[in-house]
C-alpha cells in the first residue's frame, strides 16, 4: 500500500507545493498531488504550476494576507529552484 508520502515522492513536487495547487484548485491534497503529478508529467507542467503558485500569491495579496503571500513566494522561490524551467 501506498502512503501520501511514498506518492510525493514519485510527484516530483513538496508538500508545500501540492497543498499550494489544492488551494488553488479548492480540492483535497490527495487530489492536488495526482494534479500535480500529472502537470509535472507534461512538456509545460513546471510553467503550469508555478503559474498555479502565483495565482495563489495574487489571490493572497488581494484579500490582504501578505503572511500568506510571503509563505507562496518562498515556495514558488523553491519550486523554481528545483525546476528552472520554470523561471518565471
Amino acid at each position: 500500500m501506498l502512503t501520501y508520502e511514498d506518492c510525493i515522492g514519485m510527484s516530483d513536487l513538496t508538500p508545500d507545493e501540492v497543498d499550494a495547487i489544492a488551494e488553488h484548485e479548492h480540492v483535497p491534497s490527495i487530489v492536488a498531488l495526482e494534479m500535480g503529478r500529472y502537470l509535472m508529467s507534461g512538456p509545460d507542467g513546471s510553467r503550469r504550476v508555478s503559474g498555479i503558485i502565483l495565482d495563489d500569491i495574487a489571490d493572497a495579496r488581494e484579500r490582504g494576507d501578505t503572511l500568506h503571500a510571503a509563505c507562496l513566494k518562498l515556495i514558488l522561490q523553491n519550486f523554481v529552484k528545483n525546476h528552472p524551467e520554470a523561471s518565471v
